[in-house]
């Protein structure tokens, strides 16, 4: 059976229709909003500040939501359905438990960030300022190939669905869809790609509601939960899942289901730890919220999959003895489950075209809106880390744009590239979650040590993560040509010969890390006599190391000397500029990195968290890791697991409802709270527009065009 047998309902013009239309009309949105940004309020996009942070003022909300955005892959929607379908009712939990923990854990490197390092862009800068130019390029590496495989989880698999839903050339999606994203993320940059990520977010949930309410409250054939466990007990029966407790969907003894959560928990710290997208969110927020914004955002998360999954994972199963399933009387083949397809049957089966059409807008905002991080994430890496560091390290902040927007262009292209590639040597969606943290998890744990613990030192850190790659590439062969016999695409991501280099590339990692930093524990600290004043300096330390040094009169003074040295640039005195007195400081074009050998630095106003509120921020991060860990992870799915229970009617229907209620809760932290907490900005911007329209110029667009003037 063809991957596209049965699923093909729709016709290409639909889908270049939703990837091109869509995209087009996306790209033209944020040109408007960047163009109402930079008219009515004080950020513009032509600051490198603003382009690549944000100006590190986007409130909670829109970081959750954006965390949130980001995080939601078309793996999210499609592997996690997998899973269901493969590995029954545990496949949506443990998908969204591994998943979860990862953005939890990265609030501690957000606290650090903002501690330690809160002028910093990238994290490679981070490692540069504490190891040095070896140890900055080896994470460099890993930064980009975390970036690439992350993007080719992404468009590759979005462009696979696609293509067996509408007949679009894999090919030619494959390169539509970074190019399009990359259009508007050049328009606005980082703070576009935020209200881009709400947009996508907001018709994603609407997408999830229209399914969820199918299947469990309208449906002809399922329309109930009771009804719904009653389609799975038959489909027990006929398709019993081998590895499974009694070959039941409804059961959380499933030994291969485990397996796939020990895969994914290397996965998810490989794309989260080592993704650029993810510091450039904890970078962009604010200070005192950093913490909170990603707690909200990783439940919010939670949702989607735990959610989306068990009602249109399992529903593939429920539904693939009825008639409108696509390919009925036949389940699903091994390859269309391998490329994602589980939850476009499902939708085909509840609504027809409607329902397929529907889950490729649905697909294409996860892709698109999680593509969008990844393109500003490497453009950052590109401007700041090799432009920035070792070709121009005086650049101009319109320089610095100029490269970011040149990067944005050079990765789509290189991505789409890679992933015709891919599509070339048959490879899917579910090898590249399957395998991912072979190839970079290694240096996983490491990173985040560089940040979390003092004592690690720059050997550990430069050699570590070659140790774990190279013990994981061995491991993975070793196991696949024992088990399987033969090395192939095919037994290569087989998850129980995957999960062998999975481990041993993350664990060799994480340990060599701790073991050679009590061996060699010497950092390669710059000994530059000029660069440690610099360093000094921005610490606030005196000549010398003796007592603080006088800082600047106030921020706003800070900001108003740089404008002076930057006539030619628009510089952004706050949120509120024409208003009210700003409450945030002056975003400069020149920030502290805590890098003391790349001169980034010069007058900032940034300032690294205080004492007592670094205390508060530690102690809810890991309190609340700490609770999800026992919870989420171990007690509920290890007490299911053990107890090999199958559930019952009433047991099924209140994991229904409580899976719902959470997409719900999800709604509300994304596309809710955003709008309440920008309510002053909105506002503002419409009080613009309005007194433009009636030939009246506001207060911010007078002093808006008065320093553009100057």
């Amino acid at each position: 059976m063809a991957v596209t047998d049965g699923i093909q309902v729709l016709n290409q013009g639909v889908g270049y229709g939703i990837v091109v239309g869509i995209g087009a009309f996306f790209a033209l949105l944020m040109l408007a909003i960047t163009y109402l940004q930079n008219r009515y309020t004080s950020y513009s996009t032509k600051q490198a500040e603003e382009f690549n942070t944000a100006s590190r003022s986007v409130k909670p909300g829109l970081i959750a939501a954006g965390i949130v955005s980001s995080w939601t892959w078309s793996a999210t929607l499609l592997t996690s359905s997998t899973f269901a379908y493969s590995y029954g009712i545990c496949g949506p939990m443990w998908y969204g438990a591994m998943g979860t923990w990862q953005i939890l854990l990265f609030a501690l490197i957000a606290i650090k960030i903002k501690a330690n390092a809160p002028g910093a862009h990238t994290f490679p800068e981070i490692i540069l300022s504490r190891h040095g130019k070896v140890a900055h390029l080896i994470y460099l590496f890993y930064g980009w190939a975390t970036n690439m495989l992350v993007g080719a989880c992404l468009v590759l698999g979005g462009s696979q669905v696609v293509g067996a839903l509408s007949g679009v050339n894999v090919y030619a999606a494959c390169f539509l869809i970074p190019l399009v994203v990359a259009a508007y993320v050049i328009a606005g940059g980082l703070r576009s790609t935020f209200i881009a990520d709400y947009t996508h977010t907001a018709i994603l949930f609407a997408a999830i509601f229209a399914f969820g309410f199918s299947i469990y409250a309208t449906d002809s054939d399922v329309g109930s939960p009771s009804k719904f466990y009653d389609l799975l007990i038959e489909a027990s029966a006929k398709m019993p899942i081998a590895g499974n407790h009694k070959g039941s969907y409804l059961t959380f003894k499933s030994n291969d289901g485990l397996i796939f959560a020990i895969d994914l928990f290397v996965a998810g710290f490989s794309t989260v730890w080592l993704d650029q997208a993810y510091w450039q969110r904890a970078i962009a927020s604010r200070p005192e919220t950093s913490v909170k914004a990603y707690i909200f955002g990783g439940m919010a998360w939670y949702g989607i999959p735990f959610g989306f999954a068990t009602a249109m994972g399992l529903g593939c199963a429920a539904l693939t003895g009825n008639v409108k399933f696509p390919t009925y009387p036949n389940p699903l083949s091994t390859a269309q489950n391998g490329a994602g397809l589980s939850s476009p049957a499902t939708a085909i089966a509840l609504l027809g075209k409607g329902g397929a059409g529907l889950m490729l807008l649905l697909l294409f905002m996860a892709v698109t809106s999680s593509t969008s991080a990844e393109l500003i994430a490497v453009s950052s890496l590109l401007t700041f880390d090799v432009y920035k560091t070792y070709i121009k390290p005086k650049a101009t902040s319109t320089e610095l744009v100029r490269i970011s927007h040149y990067g944005i262009i050079i990765y789509a292209v290189v991505l789409a590239s890679f992933c015709c590639i891919l599509n070339a040597a048959s490879i899917n969606l579910t090898w590249l979650l399957t395998v991912l943290g072979i190839i970079v998890g290694g240096a996983s744990i490491s990173v985040g040590l560089i940040l979390l613990w003092d004592r690690m030192s720059t050997l550990a850190a430069i050699i570590s993560p070659w140790i774990g790659f190279f013990a994981g590439l061995t491991a993975w062969f070793v196991v696949t040509k024992l088990r399987s016999g033969v090395i192939s695409v095919a037994t290569t991501g087989d998850a129980t010969n995957a999960v062998a280099g999975n481990i041993t590339s993350w664990g060799t990692g994480a340990i060599c890390s701790v073991i050679i930093s009590f061996i060699a524990p010497g950092k390669w600290e710059a000994t530059d006599e000029e660069a440690i004043k610099r360093r000094d300096k921005i610490n606030g330390i005196a000549p010398g190391g003796t007592g603080m040094i006088t800082p600047p009169a106030t921020d706003q003074e800070a900001g108003m000397e740089k404008l002076a040295m930057n006539s030619d640039e628009k510089t952004a005195p706050g949120p509120n500029a024409g208003t009210e007195p700003p409450s945030d400081p002056a975003p400069d074009t020149i920030v502290p990195t805590g890098n003391a050998i790349v001169d980034f630095l010069e007058v900032s106003h940034i300032q690294p968290m205080s004492g007592p509120e670094l205390k508060r921020a530690t102690r809810l991060a890991y309190s609340f890791n700490i609770l999800f860990l026992v919870v989420a992870i171990l007690f509920v799915p290890f007490l299911l697991f053990g107890g090999e229970w199958i559930f019952s009617r009433r047991f099924f229907i209140g994991w229904c409802v409580v899976s719902f209620i959470w997409v719900w809760c999800s709604m509300c932290i994304c596309v809710i709270w955003p709008v309440v907490e920008s309510w002053g900005t909105i506002w503002m911007i419409a009080k613009g527009i309005v007194k433009d329209s009636s030939g009246k110029k506001s207060k911010a667009v007078a002093e808006s065009e008065a320093v553009e003037s100057t």
